[in-house]
Order: structure tokens, then sequence, then C-alpha cells
């Protein structure tokens, strides 16, 4: 039953104002037996009446109530009102009855103790979707109206500030929030002083004068006695009614504050989805250790994600960092099949007219023979040991080896054999520690003296930083004044950007092994190890970010636990909230958004605690660069949400099934 024909059906009901009950039978399952709480009850009761059921506990008069207001439902029977059996309703239907046009006063209050007075009355009329201002403004009213107008703002569980009988009139103010058509009160002064029990009947009498329907549930008997009529039940059956007057005048209950139509608007929506929000933060702040501890999984989890992918992203630049240091698009080629050959034929494959040919591809930018070895370093009294490596004059360019004084060695200089040389920062730090400019000094290399023309510029190795002290000359020069030979020891080259390093690579091999007439060289592709280190840092980044994940699942399962305790503790809290009118949908969002706004508010812990490694490890290491991308704080974001609806939802729909009487049960 939906839309407008729910609301004629309720309003028709308004002013039928009865509620026929017919043989109505209640049973509990006790072992292998049936037990009867209520046997065959038949009554009805009109609009406006002022009743009272009583009977000594344990006889049925709190179940009637229960059936009566939609909390529970009968074993057998029919329950009719305005002509329509309950029965053909479903859950959300029967929500909406309860919501719109019942008001429950139980004997414990049942006000959640987080909220304010002016908060609790108004629970009703969030569920029904009705603006914040208008509520807000009926709350105030209500409780002004029944004596608590400098009471608004406090909380039941605050010490000494809102008496047994001042949280009934709460209790009451709530009932009548969304109308309140039928007031049922289950024993409204069983836990108030007499004075307050005065009162809160004084309450109920004046809203039966102005049309409401007052069903009181009581063992007192003197409560019973100013009851228009007085039903009493004993062993499950009714045994008197007494003032029934089936002929007497209907009268006209008011109308409900908001209408009871179910509009389907996103505006809609959002309020109840912002008021879901704000009532899910105050469940998390009224209990703030069982809030933090549920955090304590997803903060660790979320940390530990967000770290390992912002370090190890620097880690994995730190690494290729290193790899590029020795040259990009670089290939060196070395004599022999392969790494260990000592094959004394093949030492001797890269030979003078190689670098010719090379030249001539058009797939080079940059190439240089290479003569290495080690030798003697003297500048006045200060001798060291160097590594030597005779160059030709693009050796620089295919390095991209940066001259920081000085010019590079010149293709003048290797065709004219020149005596000079271009060293290390090393090098000049051990040679000349007292000397800024070494631009035109000479030193001894070996017993040959040379001119310094050029300072090389550190630069780190992939293996990091290189404290060995190196020195360039003409290859020419090398092999004139040192080695003596005609072959050299590698020789490199530059590819052109835009080509294929690989392709480039197989075009060497191919012109060379045509040139000599066999395979006699072997290659190294920097972007072939650099490709490598990438792939191997990816994969460890990416195992490592499963071992986080796994953190984040055991945050998760820590999550559900504790919702799940959160759930059965807060059963009453359930059991009110269905009372006013929740849904079931209405239950399990509200603690849907729970589950998530911790997982939220614990990822924001976790990536502000990410920040700190993230600092920390910058200390330590000043020498990484660690950048906290957006995709980072996105996918730690994400994972908070799906964390928070996957292990929320078990949880939520746990409290969502809950029958609302079973939930009321615990006291």
């Amino acid at each position: 039953m939906r839309g407008n024909s729910h609301v004629r059906f309720l309003r028709e009901w308004a002013l039928a104002a009865c509620l026929p009950n017919q043989s109505v039978r209640r049973s509990y399952q006790s072992g292998e037996e049936s037990l009867d709480v209520l046997k065959n009850i038949s009554l009805k009761i009109y609009s406006g009446e002022l009743v009272a059921i009583i009977g000594a506990s344990g006889w049925g008069k709190s179940t009637l109530m229960n059936i009566l207001g939609y909390l529970d439902q009968a074993t057998s029977g029919t329950y009719y009102i305005a002509g329509q059996n309950v029965v053909d309703l479903n859950n959300d239907d029967l929500a909406i009855l309860r919501r719109e046009y019942f008001g429950f006063i139980f004997q414990r209050y049942h006000l959640l103790p987080h909220l304010s007075a002016a908060h609790n009355v108004e629970i009703p009329a969030i569920y029904a979707g009705s603006p914040k201002n208008e509520r807000k403004k009926r709350a105030v009213t209500l409780l002004t109206r029944l004596g608590l107008g400098e009471r608004i703002n406090y909380r039941p569980n605050q010490l000494y500030q809102l008496s047994g009988g001042q949280q009934q009139r709460v209790s009451i103010a709530r009932a009548l929030m969304n109308g309140g058509q039928i007031i049922l009160a289950d024993e409204p002064t069983g836990a108030l002083d007499s004075h307050s029990s005065v009162e809160v009947m004084n309450i109920l009498k004046q809203l039966q004068q102005k049309g409401h329907t007052v069903i009181v549930v009581t063992h007192n008997p003197e409560v019973a006695n100013q009851a228009d009529r007085t039903i009493e039940i004993k062993d499950g059956e009714i045994i008197s009614d007494s003032g029934y007057q089936p002929t007497q005048e209907l009268k006209k209950a008011p109308e409900p504050s908001s209408p009871s139509v179910e509009q389907a608007s996103c505006q809609q929506w959002v309020g109840r989805l912002h008021e879901a929000l704000l009532m899910a933060w105050r469940a998390m702040l009224s209990n703030k250790m069982r809030t933090a501890l549920t955090m304590l999984g997803i903060i660790i989890g979320i940390a530990s994600v967000v770290s390992i992918l912002v370090v190890g992203d620097a880690a994995q630049q730190k690494v290729l960092a290193n790899i590029r240091a020795i040259g990009t698009n670089t290939i060196s080629i070395y004599p022999g099949r392969d790494y260990g050959d000592d094959d004394p034929s093949n030492r001797q494959a890269l030979i003078y007219e190689d670098i010719a040919a090379l030249q001539a591809q058009s797939y080079i930018s940059a190439i240089s023979p290479i003569i290495s070895g080690n030798i003697r370093l003297r500048s006045g009294n200060i001798d060291v040991a160097s590594t030597i490596l005779g160059v030709g004059g693009q050796y620089f360019k295919a390095y991209g080896i940066k001259i920081q004084n000085g010019e590079r060695i010149l293709e003048r200089q290797v065709r004219d054999q020149s005596q000079v040389v271009v060293i290390d920062k090393n090098t000049q730090r051990r040679l000349f520690p007292r000397t800024k400019d070494v631009i035109g000094k000479e030193i001894l290399v070996g017993n040959i003296p040379m001119t310094v023309v050029g300072i090389a510029k550190e630069k780190q190795s992939m293996y990091g930083n290189n404290n060995a002290l190196r020195i360039w000359i003409p290859y020419s020069t090398m092999t004139n004044l040192f080695t003596g030979r005609s072959y050299f020891d590698a020789i490199t080259v530059r590819i052109k950007e835009g080509y294929n390093n690989n392709e480039a690579e197989q075009q060497l091999i191919r012109l060379l092994t045509l040139r000599h007439g066999k395979k006699d060289i072997y290659t190294f592709n920097v972007n072939t190890v650099l490709k490598t280190a990438e792939k191997t840092t990816r994969t460890m980044q990416l195992f490592l970010s499963l071992v986080a994940a796994i953190s984040l699942v055991v945050g998760g399962i820590g999550v559900m636990n504790i919702m799940l305790v959160s759930v059965t503790e807060r059963t009453r809290e359930i059991g009110i909230r269905m009372a006013v009118g929740a849904r079931s949908s209405d239950v399990l969002q509200q603690f849907l958004i729970e589950a998530v706004l911790v997982c939220l508010v614990g990822g924001t812990i976790g990536i502000l605690l990410s920040f700190c490694i993230g600092f920390a490890v910058e200390f330590f290491l000043p020498t990484w660069s660690l950048t906290f991308s957006s995709i980072a704080l996105f996918i730690a974001f994400f994972c908070s949400t799906m964390i928070g609806i996957v292990f929320g939802y078990l949880p939520a729909r746990h409290a969502s099934r809950l029958n609302p009487i079973d939930a009321l049960a615990p006291e």
C-alpha cells in the first residue's frame, strides 16, 4: 500500500477511529511446547478513549499493547483498522503507521542517552523526513508545553539533569512529535514517585481531552481508576471490560503534524542522509574508546598502504636514477662472445675501422671508443692511484657527463694526440687540496706530464656514490704513450631520441657481425637494465602493497567484530528507533553509515600518520624525494569506504533484521 492510497487509508482510519482486534492469539515456543500468552482476545477501542489494560505481571497485557502498536505480531487472528487487515501491510508500511499515528511511552523511558531532550523528541520526525527547522521548532514547542523549556539541551545520561518524571515527559513529547493519534503507555508511572505519577497521568488525561486515544497498560489500580474504560486480563484472557460503550459518539483525532506521504525526492534523501551522518557521529562520540579501538586497525592499514606507495615510489625513483646515472639511451659494445670470453682473438675484435662504420649509422647521435687502465698520478709531493680512460671527443656526450670547469676533450686533440687530461672532482680534491682553479695546471700521468683542460661534474654511478679517482685523455694519446695497441676495450654509442633501443642494439650486432665475419662482440643496453629495474621495483612495491592490504582486511574484520558487538550493546536503541518509526532500511543505513564514517575518519588519521612517516624518512634519508600523489590519497579513501561498506554490511543487516519487541526486551 503506497502513495496516495496509503494516505487515504490512514486518513480514513483517523476518522473512523476504531481498532478492531478479533480472536487474537499469541503464543511462544518453549522447547517442544507452545506457551499461549494471549488467548482469543476480541475487543474494540474507540477514538478518544482513555483505556487502562490491567493485570498482574506475566498475564499478557504488555503483549497485547505491543500487538496493538505493531511492535509484535499475533500468532493467529485478525487485526483491523478502518476495515483494513494489518496483516496485508509489509514491514515498511507498519513502520510508517508506528511513526505517523502511534506514540509509545515506556516504563523505562527508552530515551537515547547520548542525545539531548530535543534530539530525542525529534527522532520520529527525522524518520518522517520533516524539514530540520520545522521539527526543531515543534520539539521545542512540545517540551515547553510539558514544562521542560529550560531542559531542552539536557541529556538523560547527565547526572542530576533530568529526573525520572522529566524523562517521562520527554518520552511523551516524542510520542506526540508526529501527531500521536494513539498513545500507548506501558507502565508510564511504574518508575516514578507519587508526585511525578500524578503529573504524568494528568498529561495523559489532557491528551485524551484533545482527541487522542490513550491506552495505558498498568498493574496499579489507582492509575486504572482514572481511565474511562478498564480492561482486565488474566492468564491471557479478557475477564472484564468495564466502561465499554459501543454506541458512543466517535471523536475526531487530531491530524498528524507531518504528512505521511513517502516522497522519494532527492532533497528528502539528502536530508535523511545528513541526519544519519549526524546520528552516526553522535553515536561515535558517545563511546570514544570503542570508536578508537575500531579505528585502530584501519589507521594502521591505511598508513601502511599510503606509506608503502609513497616510500616505494621514492625508492623506485632512487634506483632508476642510479641506473640512469651511467647514461640513458646508451649501448656499450664489448669484445668477445659474452661475459667471461677469454679467447685472445675475440679480445681484439673492436678496431679503429669499426668506429667509422658505426658513425655512418643514422640512429647514432654520439660514439666513442674506450681504452681503460690503471695508473699513478702525481702533483707536487702527492702521489695517488687512478683509473685512466682513453676516449674520443664524443665520450662525454654519449654518457651525459657535464663539464663543471674548463672544456671536454675535443676531436682535434684526439687527432693531434694532445697531452691533455680531464679529471673528476675526487682527483681535484686529492691532487689540488688547496687550489680552486686547476685549469691549465700540469700533473704527471705515469711519468708523462699532461695539462688539465677540464673538471668533470660529479655524477652518481648506478651503484651509488663513486669515490674512485678517474681521469680521461684522448684515446690516441693513450694508444701512443701507454698501451701501444690498435684495438679498444669497448665502444659506447648513444642512440638518437625516438629510435627503439632494442632494434638499434640488434642492428649494431648485425653490422659488426657482418664486418668481422663472425659474432665476436656482445652488448650492454642501459635501457634494458632500466626496464628490468622498473619491473622489479614495481613487483616489489605491489608485493608490499598486498602485505599492507592484508592489514587493511584485518582492520576491516576488526570493524565488523566491534560493530557486531556494538549492535548487541545497542539492541535497545535499535528497538527504540523502530518503535518510533524507523524502517529496516533506516536502521541498515544508520549502522552502515557509522561503519563507513569510522573507516573514513580512521583513514584520514592513517593518511596523517603516513605524512609523519614520510617526514621521518626524508629526515633520515635526505636524498630521497617523497611525493604524496592524489592517486595514493584517493586509493586510501576508496579503501576506507569499501572496508566500511563491505565489513559494516553484515552488522548493519543484523541490526535491521531485529524484531522491535525483541530489541526492546533487554532492560
